[in-house]
């Protein structure tokens, strides 16, 4: 059994990096050592150890950990520095030989970081505790509330896809996840804190149910019965597991926002089967095509990395041209970077770094010009919008079901409430519509 007094009044600071995940696991890791009797550190006070927990999904998130990390350490040089994350599960050594750092833990280790920090002492070597990536096997649950008023469930972790760019599996092992009671009572306990939406994160979430004979389908239809909460979002979700199904059921339920966030990563059937996706551009089509069909409301986000290995000119403009057939509201750009491992080193044509920065334009271009369009056709419409904390200028925030960012003056009484608004014209920055209350719920 833990000691848990030697943590009484020790100031920890927290630092994420990276996805929704990374940041549901560090709120429960805060968790965690709060019970233990550690105290988070407000602005400006000094730490006693700084939690780093970091993402390796790209080179240039590689070297975000690191500034990161030297940083801290620049800053405190007497407090404890612990690295977790998928970038200190896939390269412990080299988080280790960063001056300062005193623990590195991996993806099994990292929940029981109260039994490691009682093991150390600053100014001694750096400890790694690590497994390779087919010892990752158990599911740690997490759900937390983020920074704004929703809250991050999480219902899924690992991978099984080993594409071919890609070290996620590596970092987080294989697709695994709890059984759907766990879950719908997590929900709950989030409707008993008062929170009205949850955020469905994992790495592959279309893929729940694999490890425990169930199916997201099943689990969606059970958490749209917990009473309560207001909106389900789903975050990155697989075409090719976004059936049919799952689709009518968001269309017909009484808690799933019209919102899909969709990996399509390329627009080029010769790069989808470089890249060892398992699915082609005419299946992705067919999923735009069938939400917009039945939910025109919806906002759908899409992922695409550029620059891959294989990306030639005449690839490229083929993928530009189909992404621009889409009737989707946002791109997530991402740059390709080289990950060791992986197996698309062995892919020939290598994109130059001018040319990756050129298409990286376009495809922002495009991106800018489809979020307008989609803010520009609800303008007039009635939505319902959940508001948020944060204050700004006089004015505060929130999102409507379907994703649009409004903004309206501040009123306290509105922070984690769902209001109704008309959507107005888009306001001085072009980040929000402004809009006009029609009724507080």
């Amino acid at each position: 059994m833990i000691d848990t007094t030697i943590f009484q009044s020790l100031k920890v600071a927290y630092l994420t990096l990276g996805c929704k995940l990374n940041f549901a696991e560090t709120s429960s890791l805060g968790a965690i050592l709060t019970e233990a009797g550690y105290i988070k550190a407000k602005p400006g006070e000094i730490p006693d150890v700084c939690l780093i927990n970091t993402c390796s999904v790209t080179d240039v998130a590689d070297k975000k950990g690191r500034q990161t990390i030297h940083k801290l350490v620049r800053n405190y040089p007497e407090a404890l520095i612990v690295v977790i994350g998928c970038y200190a599960q896939l390269k412990p050594e080299e988080v280790a030989a960063i001056p300062g750092v005193d623990l590195v833990l991996g993806a099994n280790q990292k929940f029981d970081i109260l039994a490691h920090l009682n093991e150390l002492k600053k100014g001694q070597p750096a400890k790694i505790y690590t497994s390779s990536f087919n010892e990752i096997k158990n599911f740690i649950p997490s759900c937390s509330r983020g920074d704004r008023t929703r809250y991050f469930l999480k219902i899924q972790d690992g991978c099984d896809y080993f594409c071919t760019y890609c070290t996620i599996p590596l970092a987080r092992g294989s697709s695994r996840n709890p059984e759907i009671p766990f879950l719908v009572n997590q929900a709950k306990e989030v409707a008993a804190e008062g929170g009205k939406e949850i955020v469905l994160t994992g790495v592959n979430i279309g893929d729940f149910g694999k490890s425990t004979g169930e199916s997201f389908l099943d689990l969606i239809r059970a958490l749209d019965e917990v009473e309560g909460i207001e909106r389900y979002r789903i975050s990155s979700i697989e075409p090719d597991l976004l059936t049919d199904e799952v689709i009518d059921f968001v269309a017909s339920s009484k808690r799933f926002a019209p919102h899909f966030h969709i990996p399509l990563q390329a627009g080029s059937d010769d790069l989808l089967q470089l890249m060892h996706r398992r699915y082609d551009t005419k299946l992705f089509a067919s999923k735009i095509s069938r939400i917009k069909q039945i939910m025109p409301q919806a906002f759908i986000g899409v992922d695409v990395i550029v620059g891959t290995r294989g990306e030639t000119d005449q690839r490229f403009e083929e993928a530009l041209s189909f992404i621009d057939t889409l009737d989707i509201a946002q791109l997530h750009i991402f740059s390709y970077s080289e990950r060791p491992g992986t197996q698309a080193l062995k892919i020939d044509h290598i994109v130059t770094p001018q040319d990756k920065k050129s298409r990286h334009e376009r495809l922002q271009k495009l991106s800018v010009e489809k979020w307008n369009a989609f803010y520009a056709r609800h303008i007039g419409s009635e939505v319902k919008v959940l508001f948020e904390h944060n204050k700004t200028e006089g004015k505060m925030h929130g999102f409507s079901e379907n994703y649009i960012r409004v903004e309206v003056p501040y009123q306290k009484n509105w922070v984690n409430q769902t209001i109704s608004v008309r959507l107005g014209a888009f306001n001085a920055e072009r980040t929000a519509l402004e809009a006009e209350v029609i009724q507080a719920d």
